[in-house]
């Protein structure tokens, strides 16, 4: 059986110890590097993840960390701004990537796809692991050729920055794709107060609500003449997103392109 060699960015994240956990439960898997951010740095990266330690310390240059690591895959959970030097290091290396993080420019996306293409190296980038979620995204899609008016609101901890997010916006697109145009509104619409009727993508409505005691929630919502139809899907802990994670690590190998979404490696 393979060992999968994994190095994580972001690695003192909530998303990044609890892939280190996962990395750590797993015979399969080894953790050999840890990138994370400078408050973290020469601590090791099991304790930080509350698993004991790993004889892994959290590292500041993750160019120093492929050299004397020679991982197998980069899992990236650190932020959008970051990612595509991230990418770029480990497809120096040759290595494929997994991206978790949301919030990167669509320029860095088209780059560093002409690059997998170029060079025959897998990126994943996931929006969201929940297995749940993908459904739901899934049976979103189904739904949008047969109610055309539909909203999305996502609801995540006060901690993201992002909005919205990017399975939320992701959701959108696909809705969009799948129901071509939007109807038009049955009345002309004044908004009282600005963002009052969200955000557009691809004409979908889009709502982000930023509260704590959340994680990661998003409703879709269609309506029809006389009824309605609300697809809705929850995680309560990072824990929901880890068997996504471990599928995409154990497949990004046989990629040889940048594909955007876990249900690409789904049997759906």
């Amino acid at each position: 059986m393979p060992v999968h060699r994994v190095v994580v960015a972001g690695a003192a994240g909530r998303m990044g110890r609890a892939a280190i956990r996962t990395i750590a439960r797993r015979d399969d898997m080894v953790l050999v590097g840890a990138l994370g951010r400078a408050s973290s740095v020469g601590q090791d990266a099991g304790t930080v993840a509350g698993v004991g330690t790993l004889g892994v310390p959290i590292g500041a240059d993750l160019a120093d960390l492929f050299l004397a690591a020679r991982p197998t895959v980069l899992v990236d959970l650190s932020r959008g701004e970051a990612v595509a030097g991230h990418a770029d290091v480990a497809l120096d290396h040759r290595v494929p990537v997994v991206i978790g993080a949301t919030g990167m420019p669509a320029e860095d996306t088209a780059r560093l796809g002409a690059r997998c293409r170029a060079e025959g190296i897998g990126v994943l980038v996931a929006p969201n692991f929940a297995l749940g979620a993908i459904l739901m995204m899934e049976f979103a899609t189904r739904a949008a050729r047969f109610f055309p008016h539909v909203e999305v609101t996502e609801l995540h901890h006060d901690r993201k920055r992002d909005a919205p997010s990017g399975t939320a916006a992701r959701t959108a697109r696909l809705i969009a794709a799948a129901r071509g145009a939007a109807p038009p509104p049955a009345v002309p619409e004044t908004e009282m107060v600005p963002g009052a009727r969200g955000g557009l993508v691809d004409g979908v409505r889009v709502h982000s609500v930023r509260l704590p005691g959340l994680v990661a929630h998003q409703e879709v919502l269609f309506g029809a003449a006389g009824q309605t139809l609300l697809i809705r899907h929850d995680s309560v802990s990072e824990e929901s997103f880890m068997p996504g994670l471990v599928l995409a690590i154990e497949r990004v190998g046989a990629l040889h392109d940048l594909v955007e979404g876990l249900e690409h490696i789904l049997d759906l």
